[in-house]
């Protein structure tokens, strides 16, 4: 590992977002989509499913206040088991000191907290701020002396804390509570929850590690990278050895899952059943130790935050074993199992990566939590190795599958992205009965809503790092920005209008000479790329990378040009669903026909790759939502009477001429329920 070429994120509060694109997105978040999601975490949202998340909160400061007050009189809640989800019997009366939700609802508001973190640093807002300190008020009320924060077993009897790690998910609620910890104390400088998250982490270290502690490890990963950005924000290395450890104890023998469901067994006086699904560890990504893994298997998302933390302890450590891993890893996402959108996940059975090729697309999963966690793992594989494969398939993820989790609007989402939709075949077949032709306003299990608020409102962290005197691009978005080369500030501005037109301008400003280095991706989907650097500037190019290296004087400029054709893209033959098919894409965006604007049966509609030079691309809008769209010469076929014959003898179909129109994935079903594909016969 050459660590010379380690790079780290800007400081949100260096880079100022100007991007049509992502500065709307952004501007949606902030006005739309964080004030809706703190109304749905306090249940306000008319025809949604509650949350709960904030009333757990509430339920257990009050039990806390109670203990307080009773001193050694309290008698403190007995551990029952009462399920996954727990709902009130009567949903008009919820009991207000009753857990209820899903064992993880905690999670809920700490996304919510570093959504609203990030906002804040590109867009201060005192009573967005007023807000969210009064909710980490509630939330900080809520901890138990001990350092253990946790709603679903303070309401429900702490007693057996830490003893289903497999399901109940307190080490996952831990690490987005200690992701949204650090952002809000970088965004405000208020330590609050911050403090709040290292008593947690205390408290986990002090029941695990190698010394005398449990030899678990969480049954969904997340902690694993949340205390490695815990250790970055305050220093303290135990939090970077207990990351280290999970992901160590990962997959060994003794299962420890299997240890703790024995001990339940035995504490509740139940017998030890096995259980005999040979995939179950593969779901936890517990089947082998990681640095023995080399295939991407198990939920989706689980996988791709165990990843991005296996790549974040690599970093840090200069451990290779691991790393080589995350390369094995990485190859078996984007070589065999990822979709054209950038979406991941083939199967519903587990939410998980299915086998290699498998990637069907009416029963597609690719949950939108699936593309956030694939855009973690590039950034942190592109901070070890700046290496545009990296950047080309987070690009696609962010410009497709994620953006496509979100209505237009703000309001509605998708937890599900097919690449194919029949409304009524999502109704009857039981095997699309996951998939939603429409966006919801609202899910009980709600992970997806907000982490695309808190992907959203960070996306320039990953547009650029930076290591020493260097400075990577990743991604092209307006924006301005300061880095600093030794004494001296450079103040860099970048003028684009991706992801509709292939060209940008990074501009100079600076008071001095500087000696430093500028790094452009050229994107894997440009054929020919034109950069003009200033006179006396060298250049060099590299694992899909333009290092402009030299002297930069106020005034000076890089004009980047990527030609943007339509391509029509064939999958590998091993992709049975898309034999016979293309899908349409221009620069970083995947299209998609939709019935609204091609009417129904999209099935007998056919490309025409002799007509590919004559699509025609203009900027049109959806609900006031610009994007370039595609005129596409095609084909229909039309049916040949009698119609209602189930079989008959073959004979070339008749074919009509028709133009296609096709927008981009992300803005689909926006106006109201259709059918949709995005691979097309030819």
């Amino acid at each position: 590992m050459k660590r010379e070429f380690f790079s780290a994120p800007l400081d949100l509060k260096c880079v100022k977002v100007t991007d049509r694109f992502w500065g709307r997105e952004q501007e949606t978040v902030r006005t739309q989509v964080i004030p809706y999601q703190w109304e749905a975490l306090n249940d306000r949202v008319e025809g949604a499913e509650p949350s709960y998340c904030m009333h757990n909160f509430r339920a257990a400061a009050r039990l806390l206040e109670k203990k307080r007050a009773l001193g050694s009189a309290f008698r403190a809640p007995t551990y029952t088991d009462r399920g996954f989800q727990q709902l009130p019997d009567d949903p008009a009366h919820p009991d207000p000191d009753r857990f209820y939700g899903f064992v993880f609802q905690d999670s809920d508001f700490s996304k919510w907290i570093e959504s609203v973190a990030y906002s804040l640093a590109q867009h201060p807002d005192s009573a967005l701020e007023s807000a969210a300190d009064g909710a980490i008020d509630v939330v900080c009320a809520a901890q138990h002396e001990s350092g253990y924060l946790d709603t679903f077993y303070l309401l429900n009897g702490m007693d057996r804390a830490f003893t289903n790690l497999r399901d109940h998910h307190e080490l996952y609620c831990f690490g987005h509570l200690a992701e949204a910890a650090v952002a809000y104390y970088q965004a405000t400088g208020k330590d609050k929850l911050l403090r709040a998250a290292c008593r947690f982490a205390d408290c986990i270290g002090a029941h695990f590690g190698p010394e005398g502690g449990a030899k678990g490890y969480p049954g969904h990963e997340v902690a694993e990278m949340a205390l490695v950005r815990l250790y970055e924000a305050t220093g303290e290395a135990q939090y970077l050895r207990l990351s280290r450890f999970f992901l160590d104890q990962r997959g060994t023998q003794p299962h420890y899952f299997d240890q703790e469901a024995r001990e339940r067994a035995a504490y509740e006086g139940k017998p030890f059943r096995q259980d005999g699904d040979p995939q179950r560890y593969a779901y936890h990504q517990a089947h082998l130790p990681v640095r023995e893994q080399s295939e991407a298997v198990g939920h989706a998302v689980r996988a791709g935050y165990l990843y991005a933390g296996m790549a974040d302890v690599a970093k840090r450590t200069g451990d290779k074993a691991l790393y080589a891993a995350c390369r094995r890893l990485w190859d078996s996402v984007a070589g065999e199992k990822l979709y054209i959108t950038g979406g991941v996940g083939g199967t519903v059975h587990g939410e998980a990566f299915s086998y290699p090729y498998d990637l069907p697309n009416d029963s597609a999963y690719s949950e939108t939590c699936a593309a956030i966690a694939l855009v973690f793992f590039a950034r942190r594989m592109l901070e070890i190795s700046p290496e545009a494969r990296y950047a080309d398939v987070m690009e696609r993820a962010l410009y497709n599958a994620v953006p496509a989790g979100m209505g237009l609007d703000g309001k509605s989402f998708f937890y599900v992205n097919p690449l194919e939709v029949v409304p009524d075949s999502c109704r009857r077949d039981q095997r699309l009965a996951h998939v939603e032709p429409v966006r919801q306003k609202w899910f009980g299990c709600a992970c997806c809503p907000p982490n695309i608020a808190r992907l959203v409102s960070s996306v320039a962290s990953y547009a650029y790092t930076e290591s020493g005197d260097t400075l990577w691009t990743h991604l092209y978005l307006g924006s301005s920005l300061t880095k600093q080369v030794g004494k001296r500030a450079l103040r860099l501005e970048m003028e684009t209008d991706m992801p509709w037109q292939g060209c940008a301008r990074m501009s100079i400003r600076t008071d001095g000479p500087v000696d430093c280095t500028l790094a452009f991706r050229i994107p894997g989907w440009c054929r020919r790329a034109a950069i003009t650097a200033p006179e006396g500037i060298s250049r060099t190019d590299r694992e899909g990378y333009c290092y402009l290296s030299g002297t930069w004087r106020d005034g000076d400029a890089v004009a980047l040009d990527f030609d943007m054709e339509v391509r029509f893209v064939a999958a590998n033959p091993r992709v049975r669903e898309d034999v016979g098919k293309a899908a349409v894409v221009r620069g970083p965006i995947t299209y998609c026909a939709e019935e609204a604007d091609n009417g129904r049966d999209l099935h007998l509609c056919r490309l025409d790759p002799a007509g590919r030079g004559q699509v025609r691309v203009g900027m049109e809008d959806i609900l006031g939502f610009p994007l370039a769209a595609l005129r596409v010469p095609a084909w229909r076929e039309v049916p040949s009477p009698p119609e209602d014959e189930l079989y008959r003898e073959y004979a070339p179909p008749a074919l009509e001429r028709m133009t296609l129109r096709l927008i981009p994935y992300f803005a689909w079903a926006n106006r109201g329920e259709g059918e949709m594909r995005v691979w097309l016969r030819v």
